[in-house]
């Protein structure tokens, strides 16, 4: 981002977001050849464990894609996020962002986790303006606090934006958490389970606020999630993972629905009742092969299953 840029816009935040990025470094434009994300034949064990807990996992994740990665617990996918973000390091295979290896963790891909990890003794603005700070160091002290405010502004915190995270809900501050990792301006976004411990009520709002979100700014997203509901909801493409040890990704699973996408009508729309139909099926065939159903050594990578359930139609 351009500090010169930003500080020449006057009363209009978004402008200034909008030229800062179009002033990137050339390592960052966008090529439309290379997948702004690319996993090689990815392994990764834990001490005291005798199995992988990933392997041969390959993925591949265009700029601009809303990604959901799916499974069962214990498949990987926080171990998966966390090697993604730089956290952790694969025992084996390679992680390439915008066709280089992949460094350490960097502002270039932010990470909100289930936990709201926000600093107590701080305000919302506060909260927000120190991770711009720490991103883009460039910015003066008014133009990042003015960075902050168009992205509370973005997940409708305004009327909160003085108040610390004590005197919020839990939907309140996960949205905290999403505008500090969003005002970050990473390329990727990298979502472990975000919503999970909200209120079904709260987690239906913040699903509509993250579609409307990304409409607005296009980052990449890469969001774990155990709710197959909100996996077809938002995303662009499911990513299903096997079960665990040794899971590994299985057929991605696109859908194919246009946006935006209404929920009260979503489950009767013939492609999500497909597309709903094809993660149970890969699940089911999971669950047949836990129990010995599947040969020894057969992964499910499709809808294979037997079992394949049409689910009833139901307001989501």
């Amino acid at each position: 981002m351009a500090k010169a840029h930003l500080q020449s816009v006057s009363g209009d935040p978004s402008a200034a977001v909008r030229g800062a990025k179009s002033g990137s470094a050339p390592s960052q434009a966008l090529d439309s050849h290379v997948p702004l994300l690319e996993v090689r034949n990815l392994e990764k064990s834990f001490v005291g464990q005798p199995d992988p807990v990933l392997t041969q996992l390959n993925l591949c994740i265009p700029e601009g894609q809303f990604a959901t990665v799916v499974g069962c617990s214990g498949a990987g996918k926080t171990t998966l996020i966390s090697l993604i973000a730089g956290l952790s390091k694969p025992d084996h295979g390679e992680i390439l962002f915008a066709g280089q290896p992949l460094g350490p963790p960097g502002p270039e891909r932010a990470v909100v986790f289930q936990n709201y990890s926000l600093l107590p003794w701080l305000t919302v603005l506060e909260n927000v303006t120190l991770a711009v700070q720490a991103a883009l160091p460039q910015l003066n002290r008014r133009s990042a606090k003015a960075h902050a405010q168009y992205f509370i502004d973005l997940v409708k915190l305004t009327a909160a934006i003085d108040k610390r995270p004590r005197e919020l809900s839990g939907g309140m501050r996960q949205r905290v958490a999403l505008a500090r990792a969003l005002a970050m301006e990473p390329r990727l976004l990298l979502l472990d389970e975000p919503l999970s411990a909200l209120d079904a009520l709260t987690r239906a709002t913040l699903q509509d606020e993250l579609a409307r979100i990304w409409e607005e700014a296009k980052t990449t997203v890469i969001m774990v999630t155990n709710d197959l509901d909100e996996a077809i909801l938002l995303a662009d493409c499911v990513y299903p993972l096997t079960r665990g040890p040794r899971a590994t990704v299985g057929q991605p699973i696109p859908v194919p629905l246009a946006r935006p996408r209404t929920r009260t009508r979503l489950s009767l729309v013939p492609e999500y009742q497909r597309v709903r139909r094809d993660i149970v099926t890969f699940l089911e065939g999971l669950r047949d092969q836990a129990a010995g159903t599947w040969g020894k050594d057969q992964q499910p990578t499709g809808p294979r299953s037997p079992h394949a359930l049409t689910p009833t139609p139901r307001p989501l």
